[in-house]
């Protein structure tokens, strides 16, 4: 058996709360569990960034600089506090100026973040640089991610067809080769760790423990391993990246995990005792987070897509059945012998038996996120034409592979599988496919995200974008957001400071939107400070409702886009 250390990073409140909760939990709901997280001693904990900012504005009308602030006084630098971002994109679909991606940097760590996990949905390197050297400037820990994805499967009519025409069909292009060239070159660009960012659970056991000792023998920084549940290999593959020498695994607390969420620390620390491998955590803290979670679980009911509870876990005094113990001792023995099909088998029923949701079947055949499927659904059902969904399954690799195959991540799979739905509706409307094309589809065809994996066509390229050339995204021409004076507030401006200046930038209209309401409700009692009154916790529903704009997609679309962005 294994033997050694491993760190555990805690996603509980970042991607725990948006997979299962569309990120719905409120300041409240969250200062509930910090004494037990300053106890707890997790290597890290990722509590930022992802939706967390405009959720939090656009729902519950608080401030995401209050909300990181808090939990960094809250947890005491008992462990190291995480941000996502998604590189020169940061946080939308327009890459940003380095004014802005320096200001973001700066501030996040002056407010508490640690380590910046940074990733670009195209595996763009070039699109990290900045990130990167902003974050090392001031201090903080550069977080490189690689999205991991699988290439994608063509039908036998799709090659003949491709070959008939003289289009050109790709060879395989995410072999282990291609993420052990992303890693390296990331850790020549400064990367202090490198982390698989397997957003739609889509690493499977073999595969885990293949890529995670290439990359432990090609790069000396830690190596962590994020991935998700919905296709049913999320325990399993944390297993075998374990005993395969991964240095950080991501886990959720038992009652936020599984699912479309992460596997739960619970199962993994009983691996990891199994496998005698120390975390460090203190087990009693955790199950104290637990049973809090549990009840904030039950007020988040109406975005709890499966509302199937696990059982009651407390490691501290938890003695398991016979029967599950057999599974755990049997699976570790699998994984150390290297038989990941049987890890498999074996993790899958310990998840059966803390009731996690069944595998996601289509996500598993179809290989996309599984908050992609929802909204293409969701976009059919709109036409009334959900009974074409199986051509639109079929469609994505085609728009894929016409958009020079970019990993299926926010924003790239928002962007595909909207376009396969445009191009199923087209042909149901008797028009040819493309008749109808999304402005973040013509700008990832152009090149303004950056250079995709797989060569786009030129012909193809000037069709959709006007264009034969890659041609990126112009930054000089960046506009800065207006911060207009508040006339009828005191002439107090929008945005008070640069932290809510860059809210702004990042989030124009949910942040304009948000900021309006903060500087009424300051001005009616007559001022404020900031982090105070209603730029702190939350407010009434009453509050929300009066101040608050109604979103124009449906709580579904969003609770989808939350269960894959970040994911």
């Amino acid at each position: 058996m294994a033997s050694g250390t491993i760190m555990i990073r805690d996603l509980t409140l970042r991607d725990g709360q948006q997979s299962q909760f569309a990120t719905r939990m409120t300041q409240a709901q969250v200062d509930r569990v910090l004494p037990y997280y300053r106890q707890a001693g997790f290597y890290a904990m990722e509590v930022w960034g992802g939706a967390v900012p405009d959720s939090i504005m656009r729902y519950l009308n608080e401030n995401p600089w209050f909300r990181l602030e808090s939990i960094r006084d809250g947890v005491g630098g008992a462990s190291k506090l995480t941000a996502l971002s998604r590189g020169r994109n940061l946080f939308g679909y327009n890459p940003y100026p380095d004014s802005v991606i320096e200001g973001f940097c700066r501030n996040s760590i002056k407010s508490g973040i640690d380590i910046m996990r940074i990733f670009d949905a195209l595996n763009d390197t070039d699109n990290l640089a900045s990130s990167i050297r902003f974050v090392k400037e001031n201090g903080g820990l550069a977080d490189c991610a690689v999205c991991y994805t699988v290439d994608p499967k063509f039908s036998r009519g799709d090659r003949i067809r491709a070959f008939f025409s003289g289009k050109k069909l790709p060879h395989r292009i995410f072999d282990i080769a291609y993420y052990v060239a992303k890693a390296k070159t990331m850790v020549a660009m400064g990367a202090d760790m490198i982390t698989i960012k397997d957003m739609a659970g889509l690493v499977d056991p073999a595969a885990s423990a293949t890529l995670v000792k290439a990359l432990k023998d090609a790069v000396s920084v830690p190596i962590d391993l994020h991935t998700h549940c919905t296709p049913g290999y999320g325990v399993a593959s944390l297993l075998m990246a374990m005993v395969n020498g991964v240095d950080i695994v991501d886990t959720v607390i038992m009652n936020f995990s599984g699912g479309p969420a992460a596997p739960a620390w619970e199962i993994i620390q009983l691996f990891a005792d199994i496998l005698k491998l120390g975390t460090g955590v203190d087990k009693a803290a955790v199950g104290q987070i637990n049973r809090e979670l549990r009840s904030v679980r039950l007020e988040l009911a109406k975005f709890d897509q499966y509302k199937r509870l696990p059982p009651e876990v407390d490691l501290s005094t938890y003695s398991m059945a016979p029967d599950l113990a057999n599974l755990f001792a049997d699976a570790a023995e699998a994984a150390v012998r290297g038989k990941p099909q049987r890890v498999l088998e074996l993790c899958q029923a310990i998840e059966a038996a803390f009731n996690y949701p069944e595998p996601d079947k289509i996500v598993q055949h179809a290989q996309i996120p599984g908050g992609m499927y929802t909204n293409m659904l969701a976009q059919l059902q709109e036409y009334k034409l959900e009974h074409h969904v199986k051509e639109v399954l079929q469609a994505v690799p085609l728009v894929r592979l016409d958009a020079g195959i970019p990993p299926l991540v926010t924003p790239t799979s928002q962007i595909v599988g909207s376009q396969a739905v445009s191009n199923v509706v087209d042909r149901a409307q008797g028009k040819p496919p493309y008749s109808t094309v999304s402005k973040n589809f013509i700008d990832l065809v152009r090149g303004s995200y950056g250079k995709t994996p797989f060569p786009i066509d030129p012909d193809f390229r000037q069709k959709i974008a006007g264009v034969r050339q890659e041609t990126a995204y112009d930054t000089s021409k960046y506009q800065k957001q207006a911060n207009p004076v508040q006339a009828d507030c005191g002439g107090r401006p929008l945005a008070k400071d640069e932290k809510e200046e860059l809210l702004l930038e990042l989030f124009p209209s949910v942040a304009n939107k948000f900021l309006r309401y903060s500087r009424e409700q300051e001005f009616k009692a007559g001022g404020g400070n900031y982090g105070g009154g209603s730029l702190g916790g939350a407010v009434t529903v009453a509050a929300v409702i009066e101040f608050h704009p109604t979103s124009p997609y449906p709580d579904e679309f969003w609770y989808g886009l939350a269960a894959y962005a970040g994911s």
